[in-house]
Parts: C-alpha cells; sequence; structure tokens
C-alpha cells in the first residue's frame, strides 16, 4: 500500500513540475503538432504566403535562402536551376504570344526578364528577400547578385518539390506578375 501511495505521489509531482511530459507518447513525440518557431522559419513562412506556394519539403526553401557565403549547404545549384525555369517560361509565353518572334527579339526579352539590377534583384528585393537570405556577416544581402541568386533559387526549389519545371515558371508568373522587366507584383 505505501508503494502504491508512492507511485501515485511521485506520478503526481513529475506530472506537476514537468508539464512538457504530459501529451508524449512512449517513444517521446508529441500528440499536439508543434512547430519550432524561430525567426528565420517565421521568415519562411510569410514567404511561403507571399509567393503563393507551400513547399511539401520546406528544406529547399531553406536551402534557396542560404548563401554560399553562410554554408556549404547553399543557394547555387538552385540559382541555376531557377534561372533556366525563369528563362524557359519567359521563352514558352514569349512564343506562345507571337509564334513568329525572331530568335533575337526573343533572346533579347529573355535577356531583360533575366538581368540581375533591372528584373530579378528588383522582384528579390520586393519580396523582401535581402532580410531572409542567409549570409555570412562579412555579406551583403542586399546586393543584387545575392538577392537575385536566392529570388532565382527559389523557382529551382519549387521546381524539385513538385518535380516540374513548368509549375514553377507558374509560380515565378504569379511573383513577377507578368509585368515588363523590373515590374514584380509588390506584397
Amino acid at each position: 500500500m505505501l508503494v502504491r501511495c508512492f507511485t501515485v505521489f511521485f506520478t503526481i509531482f513529475v506530472l506537476a513540475i514537468f508539464p512538457q511530459v504530459q501529451g508524449r507518447t512512449a517513444d517521446g513525440l508529441l500528440h499536439q503538432n508543434f512547430k519550432p518557431s524561430s525567426p528565420f522559419s517565421t521568415a519562411l513562412d510569410t514567404l511561403q504566403n507571399q509567393i503563393g506556394y507551400t513547399f511539401k519539403n520546406i528544406g529547399y526553401l531553406r536551402r534557396a535562402m542560404t548563401h554560399g557565403s553562410f554554408s556549404e549547404e547553399n543557394n547555387k545549384a538552385l540559382s541555376v536551376l531557377g534561372a533556366s525555369v525563369i528563362e524557359t517560361s519567359a521563352s514558352l509565353r514569349y512564343l506562345e504570344k507571337d509564334i513568329d518572334i525572331s530568335a533575337k527579339a526573343l533572346n533579347i526579352r529573355i535577356s531583360e526578364i533575366s538581368k540581375v539590377e533591372k528584373s530579378c534583384a528588383v522582384d528579390g528585393m520586393r519580396l523582401g528577400l535581402q532580410k531572409v537570405v542567409r549570409v555570412s556577416p562579412k555579406t551583403n544581402s542586399s546586393a543584387p547578385a545575392i538577392v537575385c541568386g536566392a529570388f532565382r533559387a527559389i523557382f529551382g526549389a519549387i521546381a524539385i518539390d513538385t518535380e516540374n519545371s513548368d509549375e514553377a515558371g507558374k509560380f515565378f508568373w504569379t511573383v513577377h506578375r507578368g509585368a515588363e522587366v523590373g515590374e514584380a507584383f509588390a506584397f
């Protein structure tokens, strides 16, 4: 009887002192959905809302928002893929509008939409990527090349997450809003 009373008392005591123990299964997992909330995680959530896409694997967006100066696991490859997604999507859009467009005119239009300082960095700044992208302390996160790389990497990340570059292109046009060069949708 004494052991039983001690066990009940001890259990109540532990649950009272350590409330985080409540709601855990035997293997230590919470029954509730617990989402860690760091400033970076919050910024990624906001960014997903702005672009209108929720990642199945948030790790892709984390990598897209990580510059090479910050980590070896960075956005360089995603940026290359994203640039290709944007250029392919632009090519398709311009050819749909005018199948007789000359190769020279098409290249000029693709070049304009891909320019670092006139288009992609402007679009990235409007999304506030300079405040989200992780860089080393000695790196300026507002530099056009940094913002543009992060912007392009978003669409590379979407292409990987959806396993579909056309879907990523659609999200590019949602963010860019089909505007002329440098006129992204302001959020």
